[in-house]
């Protein structure tokens, strides 16, 4: 089955690069913020991981406190400027608005971006600080990785006082939020000012430090009172095809396209294997670089992994998708690729993951004729945990609901632990939470298990959107 929309009317230079959505203006701010009916146990707040207190930073914006919106904002989710533009808030806080049954659901993820910003900008330009290093606590912690887990856990950790050194083994700090997310949801800008934030913090950002396995890490052990690995995933993983080599990796070239935007050259026909939000990313940015691009995936449009709205993006955009199609070799001539071999595939029975598991056509082998391949089947889990000596729950580092490890002393978040849930940036941000807070508590100072569902008097929320709404009315 294959679906080919019409192609996108999207100009390869220029706006083609910019952030898809751009940002509000003060007066469409005001408006959207006004629509908002500030519920009690609002089901926003219960839907995002983080669990900001969405009414409480909208109600803000409404009365032009931005700076306390952002910190508001940034008090839960210290990576709340990426999270406002990554987030699936179409699955979570958005999709659980009141007003999404019979209105258009509040615009969540637009204010929260309009009001760190502001933040960003305005400190930038005051020399300005949000938070400050909590009293010196004695303790030091390594943080390895400088993802969102890491970059979370370390803005926690030094605001209660630790000495904090992160680790990362790229030449910026970020990980996923500088390489991996296109531009047009992120620019590397708003990465490195989450960097810069942390920084300011206090904490060491050491970048070409790479853990490399377990003698380094008892280095760390050794020189520090606890460990957090926020290690992330592997490699896109092979696929086993003959003329395999061909393929370009769905990653480098989502950091090629980040890195260098107008240096991307896909061939004219260009295919994308996957169908998984990842592999969205690499159609999308190939599409806007001038090719035609045709995502291949060998089940059906049911079983993709990426989000619906996603799809429906990809759509827009003008990709095209050839559904239960399964590559089987990368056809070339004289070092350069004319073309992907495939067979159709049937749905069987359900495999270990629940969907159906395809199989082959006897007899239905085709040619898809192209320049370039893209290789975007997801990644594969972090090979380093077992080399550190972690022990392992399905290939992912097993950890309790502290996020201890099985080593003492380490903790670990993010994608490498996913076995828990989705993976994602924001859950990779609560991680972070919830591990500062374990070894907080572990290292005798204070911490203690992040409370996960905030529960708010309705008289103390009630009074206080009161004298938020009426400043100039005498109050307790």
């Amino acid at each position: 089955m294959t679906h080919s929309p019409a192609p996108p009317e999207v100009s390869p230079t220029g706006s083609a690069w910019q952030e898809l959505l751009p940002p509000m203006s003060a007066h469409e701010a005001a408006l959207e913020a006004n629509r908002c009916l500030y519920c009690y146990d609002a089901p926003c707040m219960q839907a995002c991981p983080t669990h900001i207190d969405i009414p409480t930073f909208i109600r803000k914006i409404s009365t032009q406190n931005l700076r306390g919106s952002a910190r508001t904002i940034l008090e839960a989710n210290f990576l709340g400027g990426t999270c406002a533009r990554v987030c699936p808030v179409q699955e979570l806080c958005e999709g659980a608005c009141v007003l999404g049954a019979d209105h258009q659901p509040i615009a969540i993820g637009r204010l929260q971006r309009y009001a760190v910003d502001h933040y960003h900008e305005y400190s930038q330009e005051r020399g300005l600080a949000m938070f400050v290093p909590g009293a010196p606590s004695g303790k030091s912690v390594a943080v390895v990785g400088s993802g969102p887990a890491g970059i979370s856990a370390a803005a926690e950790l030094a605001k209660a006082g630790h000495a904090v050194t992160l680790l990362e083994k790229r030449e910026l700090a970020g990980g996923l939020s500088t390489y991996g997310i296109v531009t047009l949801r992120e620019p590397i800008k708003v990465a490195q000012r989450e960097v810069e934030a942390v920084r300011a913090l206090g904490v060491q950002v050491q970048t070409g430090r790479e853990l490399t396995g377990a003698a380094e890490l008892d280095i760390l052990l050794a020189e520090h009172d606890a460990v957090f690995l926020g290690l992330g995933l592997g490699a896109v993983p092979a696929m086993g095809i003959p003329g395999e080599e061909h393929l370009l990796d769905g990653l480098e070239f989502i950091e090629a396209a980040k890195l260098n935007p107008h240096g991307l050259k896909p061939g004219r026909r260009t295919l994308v294997i996957g169908a998984g939000n990842t592999a969205i990313d690499a159609a999308t940015m190939a599409c806007r670089a001038g090719a035609e691009v045709t995502m291949v995936y060998r089940r059906s449009e049911r079983e993709m992994t990426a989000y619906r709205h996603e799809y429906d993006f990809a759509l827009h955009e003008g990709i095209a998708f050839t559904f239960l199609t399964q590559p089987i070799a990368v056809l070339t001539e004289g070092g350069r690729v004319t073309g992907l071999k495939c067979v159709r595939m049937a749905l069987g029975t359900p495999d270990a993951s629940g969907r159906a598991r395809p199989e082959p056509v006897q007899g239905s082998e085709f040619v898809i004729e192209c320049e370039t391949v893209i290789r975007a089947i997801g990644q594969e889990k972090p090979a380093l945990a077992e080399l550190l000596g972690l022990e392992l729950e399905g290939g992912y580092i097993r950890v309790n609901a502290d996020l201890q490890t099985s080593l003492p002393r380490v903790w670990a978040g993010g994608d490498g632990v996913r076995v828990r849930g989705s993976a994602s940036t924001v859950m990779a941000v609560q991680d972070g939470k919830i591990a500062a807070a374990a070894i907080g508590a572990a290292l005798g100072s204070g911490g203690g298990r992040v409370q996960l569902k905030p529960e708010v008097p309705a008289e103390v929320r009630q009074l206080a959107l009161y004298t938020e709404a009426h400043p100039e009315a005498p109050h307790a």
